[in-house]
């Protein structure tokens, strides 16, 4: 804060006074009390408001005498309801006044029913606060206090459809940018009081809003504390968006792979509050991220609790099968065709002998150099506008494809295996995972380059001891294969019908083994 020098005016005996306690306040970091001087609280706020022309000060006069004053934000404030609530009843209030009496909290306070939200600040960084977050602030003459009404109105946008989380049943609402319609959305299906949502705020710049979710009863004490712990730790000058605590708070960040799991989609994120685990909104964001996050948690569609449980499998099956293609292709096909042609079958070696003469590179060097050029295309599409970006990744992919081919650059079961792995890249439902996928191709295609079938084996053992040792927040990322429960493998690689899997994790929860009783006949 800046330090306040009064005007020549304020020069008197009592100010002072005053300026001695706001300076030992600031050194014994004590909070900064406010005055029963209008003017001097007023010229306060404009010193620490200077160049902020979007802060806006009102004053409410009473022949000829200024009574009281609001400061509020332009544009995140209902000035309308300001008018209305505020300026007006505060008007009659001192035309039927007499005099200015000090300590009136509660007579003030009736005076603004109408707006719901009231309440008394003392000190000058809540008054600060409050003006920054959009609420109006009222100063009043021969009161030590300000008032803090909360009229925010903030232009946002409507609630939309998830745009990275399709569905063909489920629900379409999504998250968007303002926290209190977040938490909104959560209440609307979870009616109950046993969801918990603790405020906090991150970022010693932008004091960006936090609210953290979890469901009394059923999450374990000892997760609830971590999560605490870990979000108090971090020190940060500002919190644009959800991922810049996302790195802060979790177990290994050299991991290739999310231990976080993020979200857009309301369901989803009560889905993972029944089964115990915590969720953190942020502000300005319309991602949710979800702790604990496990390896087959982002594996598993909306879809897959929406269609029928024998469709879903189904469909489960055929997205592992994609999944595991996606980094195994490429390496599987330089391992057969450098090092182990004998296990292929003769007429499919002849074919890729024919396909493959005049081309100059390995086939290591030739899958490397398509992923690079496939990679490249998806990062454009991605770049470019909406209107232009699908037509150029389709175009550019066909165009360079036929092209390397006609130039005996790239054989053309090179390009197919890239092709075959570039769709099954798209069937992850959660985007980090497909990245952390992808990114792995690259050193196994030269483990597999190097060593043949040795070298992906080792890889993959190298990999799976990884992922069995990764514990996000005391959990184990592979549950429940690694360690195994039996109890809770109806929703892996099958989906059971809904009345059958009622045992929720044991590592989640804090003692509660059942979603729901035992269904009835």
């Amino acid at each position: 804060m800046h330090n306040f020098v009064p005007s020549s005016k304020y020069q008197q005996e009592g100010d002072g006074c005053r300026m001695e306690q706001q300076q030992t306040a600031k050194e014994h970091n004590e909070p900064e009390r406010l005055y029963p001087d209008l003017a001097f609280n007023v010229e306060r706020m404009e010193l620490e408001f200077l160049g902020c022309s979007d802060i806006m000060y009102r004053n409410c006069s009473i022949d000829g005498t200024n009574r009281a004053t609001l400061i509020y934000v332009d544009g995140m404030c209902d000035t309308h309801a300001v008018d209305e609530f505020v300026l007006q009843p505060l008007l009659e209030h001192f035309r039927r006044s007499t005099k200015v009496n000090e300590g009136r909290e509660a007579e003030l306070k009736e005076v603004f029913i109408p707006t719901l939200q009231i309440r008394i600040v003392y000190d000058t960084k809540e008054v600060i606060q409050a003006v920054l977050r959009g609420e109006t602030v009222i100063f009043t003459e021969g009161n030590a206090f300000a008032m803090v009404a909360s009229l925010i109105k903030m232009e946002k946008r409507s609630i939309e459809e998830a745009t990275s989380e399709k569905v063909v049943r489920g629900p379409r609402d999504a998250f968007m940018e303002t926290l209190r319609t977040n938490t909104s959305l959560l209440r609307r299906r979870i009616r109950s009081s046993k969801l918990k949502l603790e405020s906090m705020t991150l970022g010693s710049i932008t004091e960006t809003d936090i609210v953290i979710g979890y469901m009394e009863g059923i999450v374990k004490e000892s997760l609830i504390k971590e999560v605490r712990a870990r979000l108090q730790k971090i020190q940060i000058d500002g919190v644009i968006h959800s991922s810049n605590i996302e790195e802060y708070i979790e177990d290994n960040v050299f991991s290739p792979f999310p231990q976080i799991q993020n979200t857009e989609r309301p369901d989803v994120a009560v889905s993972s509050l029944l089964e115990g685990k915590v969720i953190i909104i942020t502000d300005n964001t319309p991602f949710v991220l979800i702790v604990p996050m496990t390896y087959w948690s982002g594996l598993q569609a909306v879809d897959d609790y929406t269609d029928r449980f024998m469709y879903a499998t189904f469909v489960r099956w055929i997205r592992y099968t994609f999944v595991h293609t996606s980094l195994l292709l490429p390496s599987l096909y330089v391992a057969l065709t450098t090092y182990h042609l004998q296990v292929v079958p003769t007429p499919l070696v002849v074919s890729i002998a024919f396909a493959r003469e005049g081309v100059p590179l390995p086939a290591v060097f030739e899958a490397l150099i398509m992923e690079f050029i496939f990679e490249g295309l998806r990062e454009a599409g991605i770049r470019l506008p909406q209107q232009v970006g699908p037509a150029v990744s389709i175009a550019g992919a066909l165009v360079i494809g036929q092209a390397v081919v006609a130039a005996g650059i790239i054989s053309t079961p090179m390009v197919i295996i890239v092709s075959l792995t570039g769709i099954a890249s798209f069937a992850f439902p959660l985007y980090n995972l497909g990245a952390a996928y992808r990114m792995l191709r690259f050193p196994l295609l030269i483990a597999a380059g190097i060593l043949g079938f040795y070298g992906i084996v080792l890889f993959l053992i190298m990999l799976s001891v990884h992922m069995v040792t990764l514990k996000p927040f005391g959990i184990p990322y592979m549950a429940p294969y690694a360690p195994l429960s039996m109890e809770n493998l109806n929703d892996v690689l099958v989906r059971a019908p809904k009345y059958k899997m009622r045992r929720l994790m044991p590592w989640l929860t804090n003692g509660k083994t059942e979603r729901f009783p035992k269904r009835t006949k």
